[in-house]
């Protein structure tokens, strides 16, 4: 049952954003046999993208990369300058590095490509919304070779121990609880070693620290 704001219950409410209508299509009935996601619009570019986000307030965003007009990542980036809280999973078929970094530089929680299994890309969506940060292994492969991108962030010896370790956990894909719960810690604990590491290092979000822990062997 939907509340006040039209929310259905604890439904993962999704938006397409992707160019190609048959790939909406396709995407919108796979999804809509899930029992805990809700598809609640469609958009064709990055501009009507942005305005049915502002309009919907979705949970997550299932953006394309290469759209005509505003592209995914100039969308991503407005979407972070208008501070919607809507997490993005890139769904797109461009494997090439200079568009991979640039996207989660932008914003992205995620990227895979448009070939992932139905059931695995219903799990991406389950993992972003929980506040996951999701690579497809060939992405952060991708990640792992690029040359020198990203060298003006802080070093490794200024982390604590401690630091570390919830570094690599957040490279790991876990949410402040999961990592509270291995480490013996309290959430408000590790949120603020999070804090610290993103000031340490100079980064904007746990998407930018989890590539910057792969960059640097904190994670394997």
């Amino acid at each position: 049952m939907a509340d006040s704001t039209g929310r259905s219950g604890s439904r993962i409410r999704v938006l397409l954003v992707d160019d190609h209508q048959v790939v909406r299509r396709g995407l919108r009935t796979f999804l809509e046999v899930q029992e805990d996601i809700e598809v609640v619009g469609e958009a064709s570019d990055g501009d009507e993208g942005i305005a049915r986000a502002e309009e919907l307030r979705p949970d997550v965003i299932l953006m394309d990369v290469k759209m005509p007009g505003t592209d995914g990542i100039e969308a991503l980036r407005r979407l972070r300058e208008l501070a919607n809280p809507a997490r993005v999973l890139v769904v797109t078929s461009f494997t090439e590095q200079r568009t991979v970094v640039p996207a989660l530089r932008a914003g992205a929680a995620g990227y895979v490509y448009k070939d992932i299994d139905p059931d695995a890309l219903a799990g991406a969506i389950r993992s972003v919304h929980a506040g996951h940060v999701l690579l497809q292994p060939e992405v952060a492969q991708a990640l792992l070779s690029q040359d020198g991108q990203g060298s003006t962030a802080g070093r490794p010896g200024s982390l604590t121990d401690r630091e570390r370790e919830v570094l690599g956990l957040i490279a790991d894909g876990r949410s402040n609880r999961e990592i509270a719960r291995a480490l013996v810690l309290s959430e408000k604990t590790v949120k603020t070693h999070v804090s610290n590491i993103l000031m340490k290092l100079d980064l904007s979000d746990r998407t930018q620290a989890a590539l910057w822990a792969v960059r640097h062997g904190i994670a394997e």
